[in-house]
């Protein structure tokens, strides 16, 4: 008994229909997936140069561009899987088609899909599915962001905090200066692609959230996260120093980590540790890229130098 080809494509057919439209989308929901989990999981400098709402938005638009294409699009046609042209003129290959197979199929007709294999529910189904796998990555990170970050601490300890580096700063920069945290990343991070920002000779020294955080953690809590705290230490001094009235930044850079020492220890450091940090900046310094010779310390700022700070003293910085 011969199967209605009308009630279900062939086989081999539906397998294309699938492969075509479903497998480069899942990998561009995996690669969607990764991404997002080497934002929450890798270097600072990735969340600085990629605002993840930017990501969210792109893989909306793709699904946005997947369904109506797929809403767009015509109903499928079966391919003509008899001999070609060109296979009848090389091998002669002819036969007539039996009778229960005439008007079968002809070339170009329509398939009707069976029930509940609609086109348009199939994209519209993705399409949900990928909404949802957003709305899951999200929520995910506004849990990561909301209880790991600078946005995790309360808002009372957070002003104290901000006070304390509002203090220290006044000391290095020997008048009344303000420290702000940019949690809605206006001023620096994605903005600037730098950890702060502050105007020479000014009052108001701007950090990214993940300074503030980092020195809220050694100030508040006693955590040293070994290089990032001595980074969170010389980018407030660095800062500290630019609202004191220096302009160029190498210089800058030498008085902070000659400073950040016992601003460090101010803060909750021993000297050798907060030395030992300052220090590492110094080495991590040379080895940065062409795009940060403006901050690369010249050999100036050597011990008995003419940036020392103490030239009375054998230690630098």
């Amino acid at each position: 008994m011969r199967t209605p080809l009308l009630a279900s494509p062939p086989h081999g057919y539906r397998r294309g229909v699938e492969r075509s439209e479903g497998s480069p989308w899942v990998w561009v929901r995996v690669a969607l997936v990764l991404f997002v989990l080497a934002w929450i999981l890798g270097p600072r400098e990735l969340r600085d140069a990629v605002p993840i709402l930017v990501v969210f938005l792109v893989a909306l638009g793709l699904e946005v561009q997947f369904l109506v294409g797929a809403l767009r699009g015509g109903t499928p046609r079966l391919p003509d899987r008899g001999p070609q042209a060109i296979d009848r003129d090389r091998y002669g290959f002819e036969r007539e088609p039996a009778v229960d197979e005439v008007d079968e199929w002809n070339e170009g007709d329509e398939i009707e899909l069976a029930p509940g294999a609609s086109p348009h529910t199939r994209a519209i189904r993705r399409f949900a599915v990928g909404l949802g796998l957003i709305a899951a990555l999200v929520g995910t990170i506004w849990i990561v962001e909301s209880r790991t970050g600078w946005d995790s601490v309360p808002g009372d300890q957070r002003a104290a905090a901000v006070a304390r580096y509002s203090d220290e700063a006044s000391r290095l920069a020997e008048k009344p200066v303000s420290i702000r945290c940019d949690e809605a990343r206006d001023y620096v991070g994605s903005v600037q692609h730098a950890d702060g920002v502050a105007t020479v000779g000014g009052d108001l020294a701007i950090l990214t959230p993940e300074i503030c955080h980092d020195l809220y953690r050694l100030a508040f809590d006693g955590e040293v996260i070994g290089s990032r705290t001595g980074r969170a230490v010389a980018v407030l001094a660095h800062e500290s120093w630019h609202l004191r009235g220096v302009s160029d930044e190498a210089t800058t850079e030498c008085y902070a980590l000659q400073s950040g020492v016992e601003l460090g220890r101010r803060l909750g450091l021993s000297e050798d540790t907060a030395r030992q940090l300052m220090r590492q900046q110094l080495t991590e310094n040379a080895l940065r890229g062409a795009e940060s010779l403006e901050y690369r310390l010249t050999s100036d700022c050597r011990d008995g130098g003419r940036l020392d700070l103490d030239p009375d003293s054998s230690s630098f910085p």
